[in-house]
């Protein structure tokens, strides 16, 4: 809560009206920005007044052809499981869940099944999860403003190989890490992106290191640098 999640959403849903004639659905709880129609075509609906619940919102949904689907939140099993099978059908899903980070949204999503559907969520979410997108709003230096932090997870064959339980989960965070260093797939660590804030001055020192996540790593980087 507060972190900024719908603001992000509806900047990526608007980006994508502005470039691509897609078709767009949004079910949203409650509908928080209107999007105009510009390059794409859009229909909001809000649980509760356009619809009974995410869920069969989700199902009517998938009769009407639509390119990319919104999710205000995926609050349970039955939701999940139908945007995985949206996603399993060609579909760009979007959503969002209440955790702080990669390794803890992925977690959240396999535990919301009973154990016994659990390795064939883990399969399908490894298949078909692109990325994921974690944030926090940190105060800014010389204003009186916010800034969000962003912890970037891009999927790759480590990544997948993690979500099936092939190996660790906690390895994510690594291949995060190593992917920024090399300057990869897109991916970042909080603490990556809360030293760049620090290094431009767009946050002090004391902020950031509040907000790190390791806070003894942050500090050993600090006097490196």
């Amino acid at each position: 809560t507060r972190s900024g999640k719908s603001t992000t959403l509806a900047a990526l849903i608007n980006h994508i009206n502005e470039t691509q004639a897609s078709h767009i659905i949004t079910v949203e709880d409650p509908i928080e920005y209107i999007h105009p129609q510009k390059k794409s075509r859009i229909s909001q609906r809000e649980v509760g007044v356009d619809t009974e619940n995410f869920t069969s919102a989700l199902r009517s949904a998938l009769r009407q052809d639509p390119d990319v689907i919104l999710i205000g939140e995926m609050r349970d099993s039955e939701t999940i499981s139908t945007a995985l099978k949206a996603s399993e059908t060609g579909h760009l899903v979007l959503s969002t869940v209440h955790t702080t980070d990669a390794i803890s949204t992925i977690g959240r999503i396999i535990s919301m099944f009973p154990p016994n559907e659990q390795n064939d969520v883990r399969k399908r979410l490894a298949e078909n999860l692109c990325a994921t997108i974690s944030q926090r709003m940190l105060k800014t230096f010389h204003t009186q403003g916010v800034i969000p932090a962003f912890e970037i997870l891009v999927s790759n064959p480590g990544v997948r190989e993690c979500i099936r339980g092939e190996e660790p989960m906690a390895r994510i965070l690594n291949i995060m890490q190593e992917n920024f260093i090399k300057g990869g797939n897109g991916s970042q660590s909080f603490d990556q992106h809360i030293m760049k804030l620090y290094e431009k001055k767009v946050i002090s020192k004391q902020t950031a290191l509040e907000a790190a996540s390791n806070q003894s790593d942050f500090i050993q980087k600090l006097m490196i640098d």
